[in-house]
């Protein structure tokens, strides 16, 4: 008997095809026009990693969400998971509705009208209509307690308990519903609310980075000869006191708790990636310098009364620092690092021949 050969296509994970949409989402913006007097809470609730589920009436238009959602922080990396379109057959569904566990940190999108009852206990629900044709004003929804989502009749509306800590800009909103109202593109109001959240996060994050680059050892504390300095600690207190001189005001005319904000906001993934990400850059600038002290310095004369030891784990510390730098590829120019290899293979040369047959075939 012969045998039978089915092929199967494959089809892209989901996630692959969440970030292949990210750079379509924000081109057709018209997700957010019925939920516009609630963009900066869900702002908020991006920023600080809150669990969030989207019912929405399709899969397209609860992925277009969750990516919208997700993509508001930009310059600012999305840390926490999500899924655009979560179905009752993913292997977390278990997990994500169970009530014996406060809900994960995800944004899930769902269709499924089962969900509206598996789902009561998450803290924020925003639930979506059908969009109407393009140019019509929609209706906004309302924010509701999450109590009254207990039926598959619930409104539309964004079902929560949170408090916001920053005021709306009420101006932002009237100009975008008024260019709804006046049929202005989808593009246009796309990019005027773009620019707003851009310019929110970029205010938040300012006082953030300024703070760190404190935290960067100076440059006349390198020296050639000794490891390079560590980066001093993240004081969340000392940041906070900060903010009096430094803070989102200077740049953002909204009013509001910021400092309550940013405490939320250390206790947050997003904090985490961000500092990480940071920290390994600072790290690498820091190995850098180190590097250009290096060939700055006068390795001849550091030589001349130095015994054979010495000079032997300098070499083998000066190597170590050339690979981690072809390897970590740290923003060193090539010149710099070939004459860090001109400098080593200069110092071997200074020693015993016993010695150089050893480090030459190391």
């Amino acid at each position: 008997m012969g045998l039978i050969l089915i092929i199967i296509p494959l089809r892209r994970p989901p996630r692959l095809l969440a970030r292949a949409a990210h750079t379509r989402v924000w081109s057709r913006g018209r997700c957010f026009q019925s939920v516009l007097i609630h963009v900066q809470t869900l702002w908020e609730l991006m920023l600080l990693g809150e669990p969030v589920v989207v019912m929405a009436p399709s899969p397209a238009a609860s992925s277009e969400m969750v990516l919208a959602l997700t993509s508001c922080l930009a310059p600012l990396k999305y840390c926490c998971d999500y899924r655009p379109y979560f179905t009752i057959h993913d292997s977390e569904f278990k997990e994500y509705t169970t009530r014996t566990q406060a809900p994960p940190r995800v944004v899930l999108g769902v269709t499924n009208p089962f969900f509206v009852k598996m789902l009561q206990h998450w803290p924020h629900v925003l639930r979506l209509g059908d969009l109407k044709m393009a140019g019509d004003l929609p209706k906004q929804v309302k924010m509701k307690k999450p109590a009254k989502l207990k039926s598959l009749e619930a409104k539309p509306g964004l079902y929560t308990s949170y408090k916001t800590y920053l005021q709306k800009d009420k101006t932002l909103i009237k100009r975008l519903l008024k260019g709804i109202h006046k049929k202005r593109s989808s593009e246009a109001l796309s990019a005027l609310l773009r620019c707003h959240l851009l310019e929110l996060t970029q205010s938040f994050i300012i006082p953030l980075e300024q703070y760190l680059a404190s935290l960067m050892p100076l440059r006349r504390t390198i020296s050639p000869w000794k490891n390079p300095p560590q980066i001093r600690p993240f004081h969340q207190e000392d940041f906070l006191k900060t903010l009096e001189h430094a803070g989102p005001q200077l740049t953002c005319m909204l009013k509001g708790d910021w400092m309550g904000l940013y405490r939320r906001f250390f206790r947050s993934p997003n904090f985490d990636g961000w500092y990480r990400q940071r920290h390994r850059e600072m790290v690498r600038k820091l190995e850098a310098l180190h590097l250009e002290a290096i060939c700055e310095a006068n390795i001849r004369a550091w030589m001349k009364d130095k015994s054979e030891v010495e000079v032997v784990d300098l070499i083998l510390k000066l190597r170590e620092e050339l690979m981690r730098a072809r390897c970590h590829l740290l923003p060193v120019k090539e010149e710099t690092l070939q004459r860090v290899d001109q400098y080593i293979t200069t110092i071997v040369g200074s020693l015993p021949e016993d010695l150089q047959a050893v480090l030459c075939h190391q």
